[in-house]
C-alpha cells in the first residue's frame, strides 16, 4: 500500500510538473511573439531614426516653463498628404504655386518630376468659402528611401502637373527627419503626423505630434530672436509683423509638453482620444510647426484621420464646442514649454525617458 500510494503521489507530481512546463512554454512563446512584433517597425508608418526628434520621449531633466495657451474659438485638423510612388506611373512635373490662393496657376519648375497616378487630385485653394490649407505633403520615391516634400500641395487636373514649393534637400526615411515642408518652421511634413488608425486603435501614440497655433497671439519675434528656435530653421516671411507673443521661448520649433505632475484625472478628461492625446503630449510632446493665422488650434494629421475619427466615435474631429472640444482645449491649456530642448538634450535630456525608445528600423 505504501508503494502504491507513493507511486500515485509521484504521478501527481509529474502531472503538475508537466502543467508548469506547458504554462512556461506558452508564456515564453507569447513573450517571444510579442517581442518579435516590437523589435522592428514599418518606416513608412513610423518613420525616422530612434534618436529623431519625432521619436525621442521627454527626458527626466526636462525644464518646464509656462506656455499660457488659452482656449481657441475653433479646433481642427491640419491635413497632410502622404504617397508611396510607383515607377510605373506617369512622370508629372512639379511647379511652385502661382500664389497662396491660386496654386494651380504656377509656372516655375521645381527641378523634379514625380510619378503619380491620374487619380491623384488635390483641390486648389478657394476664396468662397475661404480655404487656404497648408497641405504639407511627403512623397516616398520608388526607391523606398527618399522623401520629397512639398507645400502647399495642389493638383487640379488628372493629367496635369503637381504644385507645391519643394523642401530641399530631400531626406531619407530612415534619417533624423527634422526638416520638411512646414515652411513656417522648416520642419517635417511627415514626422510627428498622426497617421490613420492612431486615434482609433488601442495602441498608444509613440511619437511627438505637431501643433499649429496663432502667431499673432503666441509667437515671439525680435531682431535677435527672429521667431524660431531649434529644431526649426526659419519663421514665416511676415513674422516681424505677424508675430505678437511676449514669451521669447515660444516660437516656431518650440517643444510643448504636459508636466509629470498633471494627470488625466486632474484635467477631468472625458473622451478616449482626449486621454490618448494627453499621454502623447506628456510622454513625447508637440512641436510648433506653423502659424494658424487666426484664433484656431490645429493638430497635424494624415488625410483621412478626421473621417475615420467620426466613423469610430460619432462626432466631428473639428469643433468649436462640445465634450471633445473641451478636452482638447484642456490639453492646450495644460502644455508647458520644454525650454532646454536642444540638439544635445532632445526632449530635455536626462538619464531616463518617459517611454521606451522606438525600435530600430529594419
Amino acid at each position: 500500500m505504501k508503494l502504491f500510494s507513493f507511486w500515485k503521489y509521484r504521478k501527481r507530481q509529474l502531472r503538475i510538473f508537466a502543467v508548469i512546463i506547458s504554462i512556461g512554454l506558452t508564456i515564453f512563446s507569447t513573450t517571444s511573439a510579442t517581442n518579435s512584433q516590437t523589435v522592428t517597425r514599418d518606416p513608412w508608418l513610423w518613420p525616422f531614426s530612434t534618436t529623431s526628434i519625432w521619436n525621442m520621449p521627454i527626458g527626466s531633466d526636462a525644464k518646464y516653463i509656462p506656455a499660457n495657451i488659452q482656449k481657441a474659438g475653433w479646433f481642427g485638423p491640419d491635413r497632410e498628404y502622404f504617397y508611396k510612388l510607383k515607377a510605373s506611373d506617369p512622370l508629372r512635373p512639379v511647379y511652385s504655386p502661382g500664389s497662396w490662393t491660386k496654386r494651380c496657376a504656377g509656372t516655375n519648375y521645381m527641378n523634379i518630376s514625380l510619378p503619380v497616378p491620374n487619380s491623384l487630385i488635390i483641390p486648389d485653394a478657394t476664396l468662397t468659402p475661404y480655404s487656404t490649407p497648408n497641405n504639407a505633403s511627403a512623397f516616398l520615391m520608388p526607391d523606398g528611401k527618399t522623401l520629397v516634400q512639398l507645400e502647399p500641395l495642389a493638383r487640379c487636373q488628372k493629367s496635369g502637373p503637381i504644385y507645391g514649393w519643394r523642401y530641399y534637400p530631400d531626406l531619407s526615411l530612415s534619417g533624423q527627419g527634422i526638416g520638411g515642408a512646414h515652411f513656417g518652421s522648416g520642419l517635417s511634413s511627415i514626422g510627428g503626423s498622426i497617421r490613420r488608425g492612431e486615434l482609433t486603435n488601442d495602441l498608444p501614440i509613440r511619437h511627438a505630434i505637431k501643433f499649429v497655433l496663432w502667431g499673432k497671439k503666441y509667437f515671439y519675434y525680435s531682431s535677435s530672436l527672429p521667431g524660431y528656435r531649434w529644431p526649426a530653421d526659419r519663421s514665416d516671411n511676415a513674422a516681424a509683423t505677424n508675430y505678437g507673443g511676449k514669451n521669447p521661448a515660444f516660437v516656431q520649433g518650440t517643444l510643448l509638453a504636459i508636466p509629470p505632475s498633471v494627470t488625466e484625472s486632474s484635467l477631468q478628461l472625458q473622451t478616449p482620444v482626449g486621454k490618448k492625446l494627453f499621454r502623447a503630449l506628456q510622454n513625447y510632446g508637440a512641436y510648433v510647426v506653423d502659424d494658424a493665422g487666426w484664433d484656431g488650434h490645429y493638430i497635424a494629421v494624415e488625410k483621412g484621420v478626421p473621417e475615420e475619427f467620426k466613423t469610430k466615435y460619432g462626432y466631428s474631429f473639428e469643433a468649436s464646442s462640445g465634450t471633445f472640444y473641451n478636452d482638447i482645449m484642456k490639453l492646450y491649456q495644460a502644455v508647458y514649454i520644454v525650454d532646454n530642448n536642444s540638439p544635445t538634450s532632445i526632449g530635455g535630456g536626462g538619464a531616463t525617458r518617459r517611454a521606451p525608445l522606438a525600435p530600430p528600423l529594419p
